[in-house]
């Protein structure tokens, strides 16, 4: 097909116009930081360059390396710690200006996005020419330099777009041939097949697909379509942000802070109505204020939580009154405010922030500190202790108690794979004693279990510390535990069951030397 798509092997795949911004990090840092030009630069997450400068790269710099090795090659290399959110807030322009030629526009990830290249191709007049037209539009509206690659599917075309070519309809298997597996961005995949002794896309391409779905899966499979150049994923264009700015014009211009206030109030109600309405809320908002005689006022406050109407308000008045009545005349404008802007930032799903345990971040956490601390010295240090996750087998093992204010260690380390442990749900309420049971079976004698883990009948009725029997409707088990066996003294065998009995409750039962008792309860 000639009008933007191809038929490769029978599968229509679109043809696809890939825009990157090549060290987007970086340049997405120096924007924010305002770092000088052609400085090396590397952003560095978890202590290790996740992407670096050109100059950065002359001096040895690469992808991969820690830290203090980066700056041991390149003593004069720049650090900044890589922000996702500063990457995608960087990009905006560049998408904005994508879709001032070709929308909607797909953001891929930050520094990456794509379109359909058919719309493009037929109005511009072919495939090469929508590409030198984007890159020189992208260039003179947001001042990035970027490459552009078209292929069939979103893959081939990205890849294309870091080659800076246009590869033909129906070729883009052989062009992603050459290609290191690294590309897949699957590393579980990608060591497996290294290991194997594939190291080129074009070797896995040529595996049968019948065989590697069998032995990889379906997200291999996957792979192994987009490796032969079949992409089917469709394009998800961007969701536009909606405008969610509020705009007030005060006329005549407030001199006053009251008056401005009240002006505030209105609007700050406004702004919470269209966040609620968007199911949002803000942590951030930047108040702009344009005077009479053209001054603009700017600040930007932030919060712990979500701001409510209210506290918009507040932050409203509070930052009129500082610009209003300074401490001197040459702090104040020369004008009264004409026009008032409110912005937020820092947008959250509403009802969607956690605070902490104690409230607000800071002054809650210290309240509860001295509190929890006077309790102490009152009762005790074990009078208030937390709980740590632990390792361990049974739903007990697996908290420690840590007096208030003592490290906060784990027992055991919870990561391993603690053979016998149980499985979930986990119980709702561990006994701090376990409660003596009966367990009896189909002929009212009590059950147990034999030296090969096997029930000697099945579960019908328990008893629970005295109670009446109640009917067992169904029960999971045994989980057989051996612990300390090499050590008789301190040697423990039990069996674990997961009871439901007639009457509603859920039990974890467990079997320990011939006497059965509850040691936790399920919601």
């Amino acid at each position: 097909m000639s009008d933007g798509a191809s038929v490769v092997k029978g599968v229509d795949t679109t043809r696809v116009l890939a825009v990157w911004c090549p060290d987007w990090p970086v340049l997405a840092a120096v924007i924010d930081e305002g770092c000088p030009p052609q400085s090396p630069v590397a952003v560095v997450a978890a202590g290790k360059v996740a992407a670096c400068s050109a100059q950065a790269r002359v001096e040895g710099v690469r992808r991969g390396l820690r830290q203090r090795e980066a700056q041991a090659r390149c003593p004069e290399l720049i650090v900044l710690h890589h922000d996702p959110d500063r990457d995608a807030r960087a990009f905006e322009p560049v998408l904005a200006a994508v879709e001032q030629l070709a929308p909607p526009a797909a953001a891929l990830r930050p520094g990456l996005c794509a379109i359909a290249a058919r719309g493009p191709a037929r109005y511009f007049g072919g495939e090469r020419q929508a590409a030198e037209l984007l890159v020189d539009h992208v260039a003179d509206s947001s001042g990035v330099e970027c490459q552009i690659g078209v292929a069939d599917g979103i893959f081939a075309a990205s890849h294309a777009a870091r080659a800076g070519v246009i590869v033909p309809a129906g070729r883009s298997a052989e062009f992603l041939a050459p290609l290191d597996v690294a590309a897949l961005d699957r590393p579980e995949l990608v060591d497996v097949l290294r290991r194997l002794g594939i190291r080129a896309l074009g070797a896995f391409a040529a595996l049968p697909h019948v065989d590697v779905f069998a032995r990889f899966g379906a997200d291999a499979a996957l792979a192994h379509r987009l490796a032969r150049g079949l992409d089917p994923r469709p394009l998800a264009a961007r969701a536009v942000p909606p405008d969610l700015t509020v705009v007030t014009d005060l006329e005549p211009p407030a001199e006053r802070v009251d008056t401005a206030a009240f002006a505030a109030r209105a609007q700050a109600e406004e702004l919470h109505r269209k966040l609620a309405r968007h199911g949002l809320a803000c942590t951030r908002l930047v108040i702009e204020a344009h005077t009479e005689n053209g001054e603009e006022l700017t600040r930007e406050w932030r919060h712990d939580g979500a701001l409510s109407a209210a506290d918009i308000a507040d932050r409203v008045r509070w930052q009129l009154d500082g610009w209003l009545s300074g401490s001197t005349r040459a702090d104040r404008p020369t004008a009264g405010v004409a026009r008032l802007r409110l912005t937020p930032e820092g947008l959250v799903a509403q009802g969607g922030l956690q605070l902490g345990l104690w409230g607000d971040a800071g002054r809650g956490a210290d309240r509860a500190h001295r509190a929890l601390s006077r309790v102490q010295g009152l009762l005790g240090p074990d009078a208030v202790v937390t709980g740590v996750a632990s390792g361990g087998r049974g739903p007990a093992e697996q908290v420690r108690w840590v007096p208030w204010g003592d490290e906060r260690r784990p027992r055991r380390p919870p990561e391993q794979p603690w053979p016998g442990k149980l499985p979930a749900p986990a119980p709702a309420l561990v006994c701090p004693e376990p409660l003596p049971a009966m367990v009896y079976g189909p002929d009212a004698r009590s059950v147990g279990v034999n030296g090969r883990h096997l029930l000697t009948a099945p579960l019908c009725r328990v008893a629970i510390d005295g109670e009446p029997a109640v009917e067992v409707t169904s029960w999971a088990g045994p989980w057989p535990v051996d612990e300390r066996w090499w050590a008789p003294a301190e040697a423990q065998r039990r069996a674990r069951f997961q009871v439901c009995l007639a009457d509603g409750r859920a039990l974890l039962l467990a079997l320990v030397s011939g006497r059965w008792q509850v040691e936790a309860v399920y919601d």
